[in-house]
């Protein structure tokens, strides 16, 4: 007996512009020269992972770049930290710059800030390929942080410049501002959140009130995946986190139910398209 559900996908959903970007020059020299190598994965999800590894895609760690002597290796748009360009130039490694722009504008004003003797402060993920790269800037001796419970018993400079992964909530990067403030530190708030990715938070809120049950794809390692999970389960209880279409089971789902398909920045819209078809074939 067939469920009969009404499957709807987030038209907003789907990659940023930044990671439409990297794919797009990885799949253009692909399609040349059969084989590229990349550093990280071009995005965190292991699905277009895995097809453009198909394509003769290889992923390397930085571990690697040391032993790689003339060759292209694409950075991908998380960005990277200077140390990384200096041993490309080195063994003569040709770099294929994909780094998103919003994020090479911030590594710039990390940059200039460092270089104009700022202590600075970075709200974002430990060990994150775009916080890597922007800590680098700075000699990695900004103060990274991801809660601010962190700080509690760290001892700040009483003037300091706080910086965020552009990947984070607006909300939080102001409270934390404000929290800062509050404990009497002299801050320079400089907001480097991404837009098309913070205005993804209000749209997802809206899409994902309009369904009995939310769908949300995305790779486990993504963390706009993780923040962007939250926010549809806040306003819909019944949200469903998943990563690939074998993990949903009929049994999810009740009988003529409307349902809707979302995902984070990093998920391909082929993979909710997959979603999609297979929630209707129940």
């Amino acid at each position: 007996m067939a469920k009969n559900l009404q499957v709807t996908i987030d038209k907003e959903s789907g990659f940023c512009f930044g990671v439409v970007y990297a794919i797009d020059m990885a799949e253009e020299i692909l399609d040349q020269q059969g084989y590229l190598y990349c550093l990280g994965d071009i995005v965190h999800n292991d699905e277009e992972v895995a097809r453009l590894k198909a394509k003769g895609l290889r992923i390397i760690a930085h571990g690697d770049l040391q032993g790689l002597q003339n060759e292209k290796v694409l950075i991908r748009a998380h960005g990277e930290a200077p140390e990384t360009y200096k041993i490309a130039l080195e063994n003569n490694i040709t770099l294929i710059d994909a780094s998103c722009p919003v994020v090479l504008k911030l590594q710039n004003r990390i940059k200039t800030s460092h270089d104009d003797r700022e202590k600075i402060l970075i709200f974002g993920k430990h060990g994150h390929a775009e916080v890597i790269g922007l800590s680098g800037q700075t000699n990695n001796e900004a103060i990274v942080f991801q809660d601010i419970d962190e700080l509690d018993n760290v001892e700040l400079p009483p003037s300091f410049t706080l910086y965020s992964q552009t990947t984070k909530s607006v909300d939080r990067f102001y409270a934390i501002k404000d929290e800062l403030l509050r404990r009497g530190y002299q801050v320079k708030a400089n907001d480097t959140i991404c837009r098309q990715v913070s205005n993804r938070y209000e749209d997802l809120g809206t899409f994902a009130q309009q369904y009995d049950k939310i769908i949300f794809v995305s790779g486990k390692k993504s963390s706009n995946g993780k923040v962007l999970f939250d926010v549809c389960r806040q306003v819909n209880p019944n949200t469903v986190f998943i990563s690939d279409p074998a993990e949903l089971e009929p049994g999810l789902f009740s009988d003529n139910q409307t349902v809707g398909v979302c995902g984070a920045t990093s998920t391909p819209m082929w993979l909710m398209k997959k979603v999609k078809e297979t929630i209707e074939s129940y």
